[in-house]
């Protein structure tokens, strides 16, 4: 039984979810999914003052706990996992303890999402161990095993301590994403525009501003596409400032649909991630999967680095020369971003 928070396939934890059920489904096991959206056990919405108000502008629900819906979920289950910690995970851990069932966990969410969205929050002293420990309190102590997605999140458990046995298995992505078929080189020739696409949340840790201000400062900003995909409590601010740094390059800003994502990714030539937190990052995983080279910042609190083959695809995080300069040589530089 997986108990996910959200339903929305346009999260990482909704996609893990949905993955790691049909995965277990493939290999002849039973999965239900509790949660909101669930074919199987679907979870009302829980309205949670300020959180939620903050949250559905990324598009993402908080379920409503509720002990009856778990005991029907979980009879005659023989394991439990549960995705996030927060008041829904912490019914279904109860539940499962009530009714002696095992349970595993995963940790998809970084204390440092929670205070980058939270603004000021995030320069207080402290304030993300605190988070952690909190997290640990509510869901992960007592839970003999936990799914960490990378290895980065598993080492911050770790200085945070945690002392479940933590298992690094990557969330992966959906077969959808993959190369055209009979896709070859094709030559960029004149005329033809370099096209750049970014995913994620249009919130603080992302950084798509730095993303923005590096395009305005490329020399070849004038032959540039450039797509942001996603939704957030930035997004006028964002469209805003490409409005004014932007007047040579096309640019979009919006939510795509996860079904939408491949044929675009498809149609670029360069997945740009200026992401400052990242536990894994699927779109830079789904890029790639679909024949895309990335240019990744380098950060100490995203794994979305580990993806980098070459040290072109690396920059360090919120320098917009540096990344200015990347897109720059990845333009100029054709035959070798056909090699990669």
């Amino acid at each position: 039984v997986v108990s996910p928070i959200i339903s929305s396939r346009s999260g990482g934890t909704s996609n893990s979810a949905m993955q790691y059920a049909g995965r277990l489904r493939e290999l002849g096991h039973r999965v239900r999914l509790v949660g909101i959206g669930s074919e199987d056990y679907p979870a009302a919405s829980h309205h949670v003052p300020i959180a939620s108000w903050a949250s559905a502008k990324q598009q993402i629900q908080f379920a409503r706990p509720d002990a009856d819906l778990m005991r029907r979920a979980f009879a005659g289950a023989d394991v439990i996992h549960i995705y996030l910690p927060f008041a829904f995970g912490r019914c279904a851990r109860a539940g499962a303890r009530e009714m002696d069932v095992p349970v595993t966990a995963g940790f998809h969410l970084q204390p440092e999402n929670v205070t980058y969205s939270a603004g000021p929050l995030r320069y207080v002293p402290g304030v993300s161990a605190f988070l952690y420990r909190l997290f640990r309190r509510w869901l992960y102590a007592g839970i003999g095993h936990v799914h960490a997605p990378t290895r980065m999140i598993a080492d911050q458990l770790r200085s945070h301590g945690y002392d479940n046995e933590i298992h690094v298995i990557s969330n992966g992505f959906s077969a959808m994403f993959s190369p055209s078929h009979g896709w070859e080189p094709d030559g960029r020739g004149r005329g033809r525009r370099f096209r750049i696409v970014s995913s994620g949340r249009l919130s603080h840790e992302k950084d798509h501003i730095t993303l923005i201000r590096a395009v305005a400062r490329c020399r070849h900003a004038a032959d540039i596409d450039l797509a942001i995909c996603g939704t957030g409590p930035l997004d006028s601010y964002l469209r805003a400032q490409a409005r004014r740094l932007l007047p040579r390059t096309r640019w979009s800003i919006g939510f795509h649909s996860h079904d939408e994502m491949p044929r675009l990714f498809r149609a670029c030539d360069l997945i740009v991630h200026p992401s400052i937190v990242d536990i894994e990052s699927l779109s830079v995983l789904e890029g790639i999967a679909c024949g895309l080279v990335p240019v990744i910042a380098e950060s100490d609190l995203s794994a979305a680095r580990q993806f980098a083959l070459t040290d072109e695809s690396l920059f360090p995080a919120r320098d917009v020369q540096a990344l200015a300069d990347g897109i720059d040589w990845w333009v100029e530089n054709e035959e070798d971003r056909q090699y990669w």
